[in-house]
């Protein structure tokens, strides 16, 4: 099992200077690879890029490029212009990111999620392989069929034969596509404990399109914290970001991350913290979190109990974890990153 870590959203208190020692230091560490996100603020090829140019080998990965941010061919470019400035450190994840952000940010509906992100996914390799760009779909028409435009080719090769391509899910439908079409699944609110809930339909979309498990990787995202935790400030990042994703991240009706707690068999808590969050109490909804959802998707504590969280984890057929350390200065994260690396050392 590797490790990768998260740089997040970029302008968040850290320099770019302080990332990039953050990164370098990760680097030096063994840590496999790095990850930057997007929202509405940064985007993360730019940042990729950057990292790209100062670091030899640790693989880069966008975690992730949203679907409706750019076209198909767009991601191909600026997947095979990564790749070179990494020299074919690539590692291409993309996700549908949500309604509210596709609709009020990008203008783009947010619908026939499955059978977009399929035929995305399938217009990517099309064009990273250099085909012609021709590709007639139910959401996707290359070249439009009613206007002057060609079937065009990539100008440029990526360094890597066949760019992985990850795929953010975390419902059983997405996640069962991702196992038929990806070369990776990045889920959130991802436990161990609860790996048979979280990977069944995983496992069920690789057994129908007649692959082996080891084609698709499995690799979560997870917040930690080893150690002391002074005046509860990591515990408390913990549980902001629990309680903006269960209780916030989407509609009462249609919250992803807040399903997949109930899965677990934490509803009751589940709904609990959404009533809070959504009914604007959300210090109410962040101390509602319980212990249990707090530990099942996170690594917090001692380093044994980590180190034993990590070995869970391993146990669950977990490929990479992509982790984010929950400290806000760079001299605190590059810290957590070392006592990771240890940790893993141990498992």
């Amino acid at each position: 099992m590797k490790l990768g870590i998260q740089i997040g959203y970029w302008g968040l208190g850290l320099t770019r200077e302080d990332q990039l020692e953050i990164v370098l230091e990760a680097e030096r560490l063994g840590y496999d690879s790095v990850w930057a996100a997007e929202a509405y603020g940064s985007d993360a090829a730019t940042i990729l890029g950057y990292f790209a140019g100062q670091t030899s080998t640790i693989r880069i990965g966008s975690g992730i490029f949203q679907i409706p941010a750019r076209s198909a061919a767009m991601t191909a470019m600026t997947a095979a212009t990564l790749d070179n400035l990494s020299d074919g450190r690539f590692i291409l994840g993309i996700g549908s990111s949500g309604p509210q952000v596709a609709e009020g940010w990008h203008g783009q509906r947010f619908a026939k999620q499955l059978q977009r992100t399929r035929e995305y996914v399938a217009v990517v390799r099309k064009a990273l392989s250099r085909e012609r760009l021709e590709f007639h779909g139910e959401t996707l028409q290359l070249p439009l069929p009613d206007g002057p435009g060609k079937a065009l080719k990539l100008t440029i090769a990526p360094v890597q034969e066949r760019i992985p391509i990850y795929v953010a899910a975390i419902g059983p439908k997405n996640t069962e596509l991702v196992g038929e079409i990806a070369d990776g699944v990045l889920p959130m609110m991802f436990s161990p404990e609860h790996a048979d809930v979280a990977l069944e339909s995983l496992h069920a979309g690789i057994e129908r399109a007649g692959r082996a498990r080891d084609d698709v990787k499995v690799c979560p995202s997870t917040t930690f914290h080893i150690g002391e935790d002074p005046g509860g400030a990591a515990e408390g990042m913990m549980r902001g970001a629990a309680a903006l994703y269960i209780g916030g991240m989407g509609s009462r009706e249609r919250n992803f991350y807040n399903a997949a707690v109930t899965r677990y068999g934490f509803g009751d808590n589940a709904r609990e913290v959404q009533d809070l969050f959504l009914d604007g109490k959300k210090l109410e909804a962040m101390a509602a979190v319980s212990p249990e959802v707090l530990d099942a998707i996170n690594l917090f504590g001692s380093r044994e109990h980590v180190t034993e969280r990590l070995r869970a984890h391993r146990d669950a057929g977990v490929d990479t974890i992509i982790a984010t350390p929950a400290a806000v200065t760079k001299d605190a994260r590059i810290h957590q990153l070392r006592e990771l690396a240890q940790a893993l050392a141990d498992v």
